[in-house]
């Protein structure tokens, strides 16, 4: 979130060996608890960054096409999904934490939602069969896959003219490797994240 994953990412808060619960802010889940696949790094981004991104996406959310490219936990996705967005791609390298991902999908009956156990690089090198309104990236720290995913999204039209884009990342990494027409909106930093809202102009 080697794999394109959190669940290969070196520890940059605390150590941690994967499962536990993620909880659901608000939305038609609210509260809702969901279990997080037993896989060494893999974390749900944290509640309080979470509370914030969405409420910078709050006039955004509702009826989006999302894509989650380093899907994980799937807190992101299903955050938005809970939220309106009327459906949701999800990438995830790892198959376990995919796995989990479409049980967790199935007890909220989200059927909006698909998961593609998948290396994101090789799925995002294909042109899209048509765009999406938010996209969230969230890579595995310091492996360098920021610049790459970002190029392919513009290269292969996976974004529209108003597209948002959602990037979390190690705080050292700074300035982010992110296209020219794309313009910053909001950002801020949480312990080593630093998270931030962009949105797409047309080249």
């Amino acid at each position: 979130m080697p794999r394109q994953s959190r669940n290969s990412r070196p520890p940059h808060k605390s150590v941690h060996t994967g499962g536990g619960q993620l909880r659901i802010i608000a939305g038609q889940w609210r509260s809702r608890k969901l279990p997080v696949a037993n896989v060494q790094g893999l974390r749900p981004t944290a509640d309080r960054v979470r509370e914030t991104v969405f409420n910078w996406l709050a006039m955004i959310t509702p009826g989006a096409r999302v894509l989650d490219v380093f899907s994980g936990t799937g807190a992101l996705a299903m955050e938005a999904l809970s939220r309106g967005a009327s459906c949701a791609t999800m990438l995830e390298a790892s198959p376990i934490a995919a796995r989990t991902l479409v049980s967790n999908l199935a007890l909220l009956n989200a059927e909006q939602a698909q998961v593609i156990t998948t290396d994101s690089l090789s799925w995002l090198n294909r042109p899209a069969s048509q765009p999406f309104d938010l996209v969230f990236l969230d890579p595995p720290f310091r492996l360098n896959l920021l610049a790459p995913v970002c190029q392919l999204l513009e290269r292969h039209g996976y974004l529209n003219d108003k597209s948002h884009i959602y990037i979390e990342v190690e705080k050292e990494l700074n300035p982010l490797p992110v296209p020219d027409n794309w313009r910053l909106e909001k950002s801020k930093t949480a312990g080593q994240v630093s998270f931030s809202l962009w949105s797409r102009e047309q080249p």
